[in-house]
């Protein structure tokens, strides 16, 4: 059959093809988009590995998060979904942790507890937030690097001092999603898709609905992580307006902030509205704290501070190596003429916002940015100023890559075999340095059987009612007990350990008569009920802590105002015979208002989802 001249033009010559070489297989191309995150992964197994050989490292707040994911579970067993009181806190007595503390980490944590054995939910929660991070770390600095060396900076971002020592001295789980959501946070508001384009439509490419979402889950995870990425966000949007003279990036930031923020609502209303019914003051004015004890390299005549000051160092070495690791990087680059620049603009503006961050974080470590703490609002509420340097993250290891990787090919080997030996010894630090080895009464075994028999734990200051004083909660109390006077102290002292809360037994004076409470379906951790026969006129006193979102009702009728006592517990009057107590929390008028402003922002994030698709250049696809 004779072949036509295109068809003859199409095939070439043999020789042609025989000197041409063939394009890579398609089944390869696809794997490489793999390999870079596979290598991701296999570095957080090394971070992790540590603990899968030694155990779990009970970190500073290690316990207080491991009871708050047991209590979650024992509500969801209950069929409550949202959980707002945990039981187990102040010795059964409980608290309204889950108003105040942001529902994502606990209730992963309680997930992960549910697929898994409890000992290896806190190691499997610590390699998922440093798989996370450097994924996230890599997605950000893909947008001016190749795929290796932004690999390589999201391993470092993993491998960074202080990710390792929020997961391994401090076991701050909710702080440690800080490095998920604020890289991804700075991808979404220093996106620029197409820069020729209009205001709105460089403004609204389809960035700000990822953007609101990141906003949104650093709220949800942890307070000071929630202040630290507003902050962060209304900076590096001005700066990057700034540098490249658009208001893009501000309209963005705005209506993402203003969308994430409705999109958090159901945690943050309930939270700000309802924290003058506890002593939230705790959480800012105890001395280990505030932020005025806690710049860098401070050293306290206090011996209360004395640990405090230890850890505090250890933080203080860490930032100074940070800062200077990234300011470092971002003067070799600029010698060396590989500041990152975005590719798909060719914008050589693209790391100045991120080279500021490290600036601004290094003096707001110092007392000299005093007044900006007390003038920005919430600032307090980080506590601990170095919190900034999960901001620092994906800065720094996104310019200590640039830096360090060469022009020639023949070189990158040997840059990538000393990353590899640096992530070893960073592997080793966390195992040597920051690793803390549980004490007996502290490892998930002894946790475990402490909750099951319902001993309960030690309470957080922050969260009782005002004035009150939670060392003086009795340990080992019933359900109820009738008191004559409703200011009963209850409990003695512990021979064994003074300092400790008081313990209460059986053969004390003061409980005139101890109830149990019934333990039927409309019982749980937001349900007391008692159906008992008073002997006589008094109070009946129930181990459980006062809150305003109690409804607390004898015999059908509401009680209110009940007695006040030190220690916070909540007395109800009875009278001699039959009576039916109820104690129920109500969802209260402002747990509506923070469901509403959630579910009215994600219908217009949905809203907004479809119209920048529609409106998204067909060359961006």
């Amino acid at each position: 059959m004779k072949k036509t001249g295109s068809e003859i033009g199409r095939r070439g010559s043999g020789k042609a093809r025989s000197n041409e070489k063939p394009p890579p297989p398609v089944s390869l191309l696809k794997l490489g988009k793999y390999l870079g995150p596979a290598f991701i992964l296999l570095a957080a197994s090394l971070a992790t590995a540590p603990q899968l050989i030694r155990g779990n490292s009970c970190g500073h707040d290690f316990n207080v998060h491991l009871v708050s994911w047991l209590d979650c579970v024992d509500a969801w067993h209950h069929g409550i979904l949202y959980p707002h009181w945990a039981s187990s806190p102040n010795y059964g007595a409980g608290e309204p942790r889950f108003v105040f503390y942001p529902p994502l980490t606990w209730m992963l944590g309680a997930a992960l507890g549910l697929i898994f054995p409890w000992w290896f939910a806190p190691i499997a929660f610590t390699f998922l937030c440093l798989a996370a991070t450097g994924l996230a770390t890599r997605a950000l600095a893909l947008q001016a690097l190749s795929d290796l060396p932004a690999t390589l900076a999201g391993c470092a971002a993993l491998f960074s001092g202080f990710t390792l020592f929020t997961a391994y001295e401090r076991s701050a789980f909710p702080e440690f999603t800080g490095g998920v959501w604020l890289p991804l946070l700075l991808l979404f508001v220093l996106r620029d898709r197409n820069p020729s384009a209009s205001l709105m439509r460089r403004a609204f490419d389809g960035s700000t609905v990822p953007l609101a979402v990141m906003l949104a889950c650093a709220w949800l995870s942890n307070l000071p992580l929630g202040v630290i990425a507003g902050y962060l966000l209304a900076a590096v949007a001005l700066l990057a307006a700034a540098v490249n003279k658009t208001w893009a990036p501000l309209l963005r930031a705005a209506l993402a902030g203003a969308l994430g923020l409705g999109f958090a609502g159901i945690y943050w209303l309930p939270a700000a509205l309802e924290r003058h019914w506890v002593d939230i003051r705790q959480a800012t004015e105890d001395p280990g704290y505030n932020f005025e004890n806690n710049w860098l390299f401070s050293h306290h005549a206090n011996p209360v501070l004395a640990f405090h000051d230890v850890v505090l160092h250890t933080a203080s070495v860490i930032s100074i190596s940070m800062i200077a690791i990234a300011l470092a990087g971002v003067l070799i680059s600029w010698w060396r003429g590989t500041l990152p620049v975005q590719k798909n603009t060719g914008s050589s503006r693209w790391w100045i916002p991120l080279a500021a961050i490290p600036i601004v974080v290094l003096f707001l470590l110092f007392p000299i940015s005093r007044p900006v703490w007390h003038l920005l609002p919430e600032m307090p509420f980080l506590q601990y100023p170095w919190r900034w340097l999960e901001a620092v993250e994906a800065p720094m290891a996104i310019f200590l890559v640039a830096a360090i990787w060469p022009a020639a090919r023949t070189l990158r080997v040997a840059v990538v075999a000393a990353c590899v030996v640096g992530c070893l010894a960073s592997t080793w630090i966390a195992a040597t340095v920051f690793f803390q080895v549980c004490y007996p009464e502290d490892t998930v075994a002894s946790t475990l059987a402490g909750y099951r028999i319902g001993a309960g734990f030690e309470g957080m200051f922050e969260y009782a009612p005002p004035n009150a004083d939670l060392t003086v909660i009795a340990r080992g109390l019933p359900d109820a007990c009738l008191v004559s006077d409703p200011s009963t102290a209850l409990g003695k002292p512990d021979p064994d350990d003074p300092d400790a809360n008081p313990i209460w037994s059986s053969n004390q004076p003061g409980c005139l008569a101890i109830f149990s409470a019934a333990h039927d379906s409309a019982t749980g951790p937001e349900n007391r009920r008692f159906q008992v026969s008073i002997p006589q006129p008094g109070y009946l006193l129930l181990r459980l802590l006062s809150f305003p979102a109690w409804s607390v009702k004898v015999n059908g009728q509401p009680i209110k105002p009940l007695p006040r006592r030190d220690d916070g517990l909540i007395a109800v009057p009875v009278s001699q015979g039959q009576v039916d107590l109820t104690v129920d929390w109500i969802t209260s008028h402002d747990v509506i208002a923070g469901r509403w402003l959630s579910a009215v922002s994600v219908l217009l994030l949905t809203c907004l989802c479809f119209l920048e698709l529609r409106r998204k250049d067909p060359r961006l696809t």
